[in-house]
């Protein structure tokens, strides 16, 4: 049996490895991963803002983008982001109309 200390360290575990995972693979654009998955770099910034809120960590918006990131979002925007294609954007369209 698990005991809840394990288990949140392994959940914490996980969590690294995907935000790892993201980091080196910057050429994964959000807009693929709201696409085919429903959730992105910013999803997950926005639950790490939420957790800290939840026990009262003082952590702004732009402080959980960038445990995200990596680096501050704008720079990770200006080296990688790329303007969404018309495909990319129908898709994103669709799939938010569900």
């Amino acid at each position: 049996m698990m005991t809840p200390e394990e288990r949140l360290e392994l959940e914490a575990a996980a969590f690294r490895q995907l935000v790892q995972h993201l980091r080196s693979r910057p050429d994964v654009q959000n807009i693929d991963l709201m696409n085919l998955a429903g959730f992105c770099r910013n999803c997950l910034s926005k639950w790490y803002k939420a957790a800290a809120d939840d026990i009262g960590v003082d952590v702004t918006p732009d402080q959980a983008r960038e445990e995200i990131y990596g680096m501050p979002y704008s720079e990770w925007k200006a080296k990688y982001q790329k303007e969404a294609s018309p495909e990319q954007q129908a898709a994103f369209d669709k799939s938010n109309k569900k």
